[in-house]
């Protein structure tokens, strides 16, 4: 599913017209954005989480030339989900799945 089907779905859901659908999104997307690059971690209760998550410094490898780099600690966004939405996920899988074969 792509972000435009998301707009249309809401859109028809709720009736509210799809600029407007699009521009709460993009909302969003952006204060998620702003808040991890603050280093705030989003909570969104039932959902999950928007995070940061931390790597440690490394030494990588640029096989072309057999050089070693290092690559410094950093930090990356990450999605946590709920208990209940994983939940939720697990059991609609396990519903829309076909029967196995015999």
């Amino acid at each position: 599913m792509r972000k435009a089907d998301i707009v249309t779905r809401v859109s028809d859901s709720t009736g509210v017209p799809k600029v407007d659908v699009l521009v709460a999104l993009e909302a969003f997307f952006k204060e998620v954005r702003e808040s991890l690059k603050a280093g705030e971690n989003v909570y969104v209760r039932g959902f999950g989480s928007f995070i940061t998550k931390k790597r440690a410094k490394k030494i990588g490898r640029i096989i072309k030339r057999n050089e070693s780099i290092v690559i410094p600690e950093h930090y990356i966004p990450a999605f946590k989900p709920a208990k209940t939405f994983v939940d939720e996920v697990k059991q609609g899988r396990a519903e829309a799945a076909p029967p196995p074969a015999e």
